[in-house]
This record gives C-alpha cells, sequence and structure tokens, in this order.
C-alpha cells in the first residue's frame, strides 16, 4: 500500500532561508529588473561618496591660500573647483532619487511577478490552508513591494558612506591618529544596538503578519457587498469594526514598543557621538592654540571629524535597516525557492486519454494529521464512459474524493490510477486537461460575462463563437445579451474598467441561478474531456430549471466518464452506478433498482426525499409553480 505524506514537499519558512541568501536574491533582482538604473546609482554612489571629502580638502586649500598671500596661489581654480563640487553635491540626491523610483517601479514588478509565480506553482491546496504559510505569503508580498529595491538602496548608501569615512578617516589620520581611534571606537557599541534592533524589529513585523491578515479581512467584511445583507440585518457592523480595531491595536502597540526601542537606542548613541566630537573639537582648538594645527586644518579638522561621525552614524543606520529587510525578505525567498507542495516525478508520466477507468485503491485521507480521517479505506471503479453518482450526508467525504481523484491533495495511504497510472506518476497539470468540472463553491469572477464563460478553456475564448455556445447550452445566453453591455458586461458592481469610466452604472450583479448557469456555461466550454466532474450543480435552481440543466448535463457528457454528487437523489438516479459514503466509508454501491431493493441508506434518502416532494406538491396551492 502506498503512502504518501500529502504536502509534497517542505513547506517553506522564513527563518530557514540565510540573509545571505536573502541579500543575494535581493541585489541580484535589482540587478535583473533595471541594470541601466543600478549601474546609474552605483556610479551616483561613488561620486557623492567621493564629492564631500573633495570639497573639504579645496576649502583647506582656499583658506591656507588666503593665509599665506606670498604663496601666489591661483584662487580662481581653487573657488570654481569648489562651487562646481558644491553644485554637483546638490543635484546627486534628485538623480539618485529619480533613479531609485524608476529601478523601484521595475523590482516592485518582477518582485511580484516572480512571487505570484511561485504562488502558481502551488498545484494543490493544502498550503492555502495552512495559516501560518498564508501569513508568510502575507509578510512576502509587503516585502515583495519595497524589500529589494530598499535593501539595494541601503547597500549602497553603505558604500556610499564607506567612501566618505574613508577619505575623512584618513584626513584625521593625518591630523590625529588617537582621534581617528576614538571616532572608529565610538561606532561599535552603535552596532551591536542597531544589529539588535533590526532582529527585534523584523521578529515583530513577521509576528503581526496575522493580526494584520485579519484586520483586512475585517475591514473587508465592512465594504463587501456580498456580506452587506448580514451585517445590515443583524446589525453587525459595531461588532466587526470593534474586531478590526482590536487587530489594529495590537499591530500598533508592537509598532509602538519597537519604536520606544528604537529612540532609546538613537538617543544613548547621540550622547555618545556629543561627547566624540566635544573632545575632538577641544583636541582641535588646543592643537591650533599649539600651533600644531594651521588655520586650514582646523575646519578640516572640525569638518572630518564631524563628517567622519555622521558617516559612521548612516552605514550603523542604513546598514541595520538593510539588515532588518534582509531578514524580512527571507519570507518572500523562502516562499519563490519553495518545492512543490505536491511531488512531481522529474520524468512524469503523460496523462492518457482515458480509456479503461479510474480505480479508487484503498484511500485514506485526513485534511490534517490533528483530525479525523474523512476518507477511510475507500475503493471504487469508475469504468471508462460511466456515469457514477456519489450521495451521502454532509461530510461523507463526497466532495474530498472528487478532490483527491483531481489531485488537489495526495491520499495518505492507498493510491488512485487512472487508467492504471497512478495519479502521483503524472504531472497535476497534465491530469487537469483532461477533466471538466462544475463545483459547489464555483466562483464569480468581478469580470466580464465573456470573460467568465471564457476562464472555463482560455484555448477555446477565440473567436467568441464557443464561448456563445457555451452560454446557450448553459441556457444563459438571453439573459447576457440583455445586460447593457451585452457579453462585455462587468459583472460587478464594485469595479469599472477603462470603458465604463464615463459611465459608472453598466456593472450588473446576476442572481444565484445566473451564476450557477455561468459556471455550467464554462464546464461546457471545457468539452471533449475524459471526465466531468458535477459537484451539485444545480444546488440553487428550482426543480424545474434542475431537470432542464440535468439534460443538458446528459448530453454534455454523452461521451465521457461522469462523477455525480447531489444531495437531490432525483438528479443522480440515471447514473449507471451510485456510490453511497457514510463517515468517509463506502457503505453501499449499485444502480437505483438494485439499492431500492435492498432497502438500505440510500433507500431510505430517496424515500424520504421523495415523500418531501409529494407533501410539497399536495400543499402548494393549484396553479402554483416552483422556484
Amino acid at each position: 500500500m502506498r503512502e504518501s505524506g500529502g504536502s509534497g514537499g517542505s513547506a517553506p519558512g522564513a527563518s530557514t532561508e540565510s540573509p545571505a541568501a536573502a541579500l543575494r536574491a535581493a541585489l541580484g533582482m535589482q540587478w535583473r529588473a533595471g541594470r541601466a538604473s543600478a549601474a546609474g546609482q552605483v556610479l551616483l554612489m561613488v561620486a557623492a561618496g567621493a564629492m564631500p571629502v573633495a570639497s573639504a580638502w579645496l576649502l583647506r586649500a582656499v583658506l591656507d591660500a588666503l593665509a599665506d598671500r606670498h604663496q601666489g596661489t591661483d584662487l580662481t581654480w581653487l573657488i570654481a573647483g569648489l562651487a562646481a563640487t558644491i553644485g554637483a553635491m546638490s543635484l546627486m540626491p534628485y538623480l539618485s532619487q529619480y533613479l531609485s523610483a524608476q529601478s523601484g517601479r521595475a523590482i516592485e514588478r518582477h518582485a511580484i511577478a516572480e512571487l505570484f509565480e511561485a504562488v502558481g506553482r502551488l498545484t494543490g491546496l493544502r498550503r492555502l490552508e495552512d495559516p501560518a504559510f498564508l501569513d508568510q505569503l502575507n509578510l512576502a508580498e509587503r516585502v515583495a513591494l519595497s524589500g529589494p529595491g530598499f535593501i539595494f538602496t541601503s547597500a549602497t548608501q553603505v558604500a556610499q558612506y564607506a567612501l566618505t569615512l574613508t577619505g575623512f578617516l584618513t584626513v584625521l589620520v593625518v591630523l590625529s591618529l588617537p582621534m581617528a581611534a576614538v571616532v572608529l571606537g565610538a561606532t561599535i557599541p552603535g552596532i551591536f544596538i542597531q544589529v539588535r534592533l533590526a532582529r527585534q524589529q523584523a521578529a515583530i513585523y513577521a509576528g503581526l503578519s496575522h493580526a494584520e491578515r485579519r484586520q483586512m479581512f475585517y475591514a473587508g467584511l465592512l465594504t463587501s457587498y456580498p456580506a452587506a445583507k448580514e451585517i445590515r440585518l443583524f446589525d453587525l457592523s459595531a461588532f466587526f469594526r470593534r474586531r478590526m480595531l482590536s487587530e489594529l491595536q495590537v499591530i500598533q502597540r508592537a509598532s509602538q514598543l519597537a519604536d520606544r526601542r528604537q529612540v532609546r537606542a538613537n538617543g544613548l548613541l547621540s550622547l555618545l557621538s556629543a561627547v566624540v566630537a566635544g573632545a575632538g573639537l577641544w583636541w582641535a582648538v588646543s592643537a591650533a592654540a599649539r600651533g600644531r594645527l594651521t588655520i586650514g586644518d582646523v575646519p578640516l579638522f572640525i569638518a572630518a571629524l564631524a563628517a567622519a561621525s555622521a558617516a559612521l552614524g548612516q552605514i550603523v543606520a542604513s546598514g541595520s535597516a538593510g539588515y532588518q529587510a534582509v531578514l524580512m525578505m527571507r519570507s518572500f525567498v523562502g516562499i519563490v525557492t519553495a518545492s512543490p507542495d505536491l511531488d512531481v516525478p522529474a520524468r512524469p508520466v503523460p496523462a492518457p486519454a482515458l480509456r479503461r477507468g479510474i480505480q479508487v485503491e484503498d484511500v485514506w485521507f485526513r485534511y490534517r494529521p490533528d483530525l479525523p480521517w474523512a476518507l477511510r479505506g475507500v475503493s471504487l471503479d469508475v469504468p471508462q464512459g460511466a456515469a457514477i453518482g456519489l450521495v451521502g450526508r454532509n461530510g461523507a467525504g463526497k466532495s474530498t474524493l472528487v478532490k483527491l481523484i483531481c489531485r488537489f491533495y495526495d491520499p495518505d495511504r492507498g493510491r488512485i490510477l487512472w487508467d492504471g497510472v497512478d495519479l502521483r506518476d503524472m504531472d497535476p497539470a497534465d491530469l487537469r486537461q483532461r477533466i471538466s468540472a462544475v463545483f459547489q463553491d464555483y466562483m464569480s469572477y468581478e469580470i466580464s460575462a465573456r470573460d467568465n464563460i471564457a476562464v472555463g478553456d482560455l484555448g477555446r475564448s477565440e473567436p467568441d463563437e464557443p464561448v456563445t455556445a457555451a452560454a446557450r447550452r448553459a441556457g444563459i445566453d438571453d439573459a447576457l445579451m440583455a445586460l447593457p453591455r451585452g457579453y462585455d458586461t462587468l459583472l460587478t458592481v464594485t469595479y469599472t474598467d477603462a470603458a465604463d469610466r464615463d459611465d459608472l452604472q453598466t456593472g450588473v450583479l446576476l442572481s444565484g441561478g445566473q451564476w450557477q448557469r455561468l459556471a455550467l456555461a464554462r464546464a461546457f466550454l471545457r468539452a471533449d474531456r475524459d471526465l466531468v466532474i458535477l459537484d451539485e450543480p444545480s444546488s440553487g435552481l428550482d426543480a424545474e430549471a434542475e431537470a432542464e440543466i440535468h439534460n443538458r448535463m446528459r448530453t454534455h457528457r454523452a461521451d465521457s466518464t461522469a462523477i455525480l454528487i447531489s444531495h437531490r437523489l432525483n438528479a443522480v438516479r440515471d447514473a449507471d452506478k451510485i456510490v453511497v459514503l457514510a463517515d468517509g466509508e463506502v457503505v453501499e454501491v449499485g444502480s437505483h433498482d438494485a439499492l431500492m431493493q435492498r432497502a438500505g441508506a440510500y433507500a431510505r434518502l430517496f424515500s424520504l426525499q421523495a415523500r418531501g416532494y409529494a407533501d410539497e406538491a399536495l400543499a402548494r396551492p393549484e396553479g402554483a409553480h416552483s422556484g
């Protein structure tokens, strides 16, 4: 019996990624997203790091020339050079800001594309049910917006200030080696403090991801149209608002704690810098009084002392901020480098056209190790071309079995064979190309009516005829043609598109039954598939519409293998074989007539529903219609 861990590879985790890997990923992304802007920023960084040192030396030369008139130095070139340097220094921040914005936009596009490409590689559903993974994904999405660009900017700033520091430290070494050592030594406490703060703040922000998701959830509820009816009818606005504000308070308290730590640390470092600066000024004045420094040396020393201290402070600040961003970047790297959630062989077996059928062999499955078994040793055959009905109470395992056949999960034990090939030996994408489905929890996409059908098979959406033909088969064509812009009408009142800017009222909402027919149209568009899965395809329709839809679906699945799920047993009575599930186990198998003769679970459920329909018909006034 083949067993599976179910998750298909290890789940990503931010803590498992090294800071070095995150740094390499961020810098590599910067280079790939915009090489020209990255190169320009590096050149500007070199120039910006050297300019302050050059201007200080030029100022010293001017002052010394003024003090010693017998040198006969031409001040014109010195002043021109100093003015040019000052002008260039004033221009550089604007150029840097422009290039940073350009590269930031490119990086954001690149990072978001890379992140959601990685999410698209998750072909199963397990990780999307894992709160820890969703917290990490939320953090990674935030990091993707600015993290790589911020890390690159921090790295260039550190390099820029390092150049400035090198120049001014050289000045201090020439003028006073002990003072140069004091300035360097004073930065050591700052490095340790800022690195510790960066780690603490990164941990705080990572820990807040869940609260942020909850806050966004409550905020979304308060502005959601689908939720608006219940929220207003049950007077839930204040209830959800309190919960939203409670989550916001948690976020703000943690942020406030981080800010207080930062203020305390910066206060101590500023005090230390003031002491060092005061000592340096005292030494410079004393040395000048003793004749050890020239008139030009004094401002040069003061400028070098201030600039070296500032450069060291900026290196520590930019470095720690960049380090914090690198720590948070690990969540991004953890997702984009994660292994697939379903194991796919290096050389998967192509999914063959279904010729014999599907075999489910002793399948056990549960959604998490701490949850009860959803399926317990399920075995059944689905012959090619047959229609199989799955029936049972809620929670019996019907939809779970369908999810396993679609390979959204892998069984914990047992196996599922497609014409004798284990589903785990195939590429899930290849398998799913052979399946059409209408799920009970179908999607209502807030896009145009045409696109809502076209997503069923994007390869058949051009030209329009397949889409409209699918809509006609689902009985929704007339309703869509009557919309303000026909098939191009947006099925939402929440968004608009470019064509609606002058008429914001063109979006519409469909009824539940109309949405269900639209979901059926997707399945009709996805024609010629080997397996058709119909999971409660008519649950939102009245009896007459249900009968019509099932007649249409019989035609649609005439040449396909079909799995039918319905609580309305009349909808599956014509199936070739009916499988009754209870508590995750197969308890009965047979045709409708055979199961009725057996007088077991199926017969009891069918008779109960039949009596309900009969009572409803007797109670209905003469001339009244259902639905």
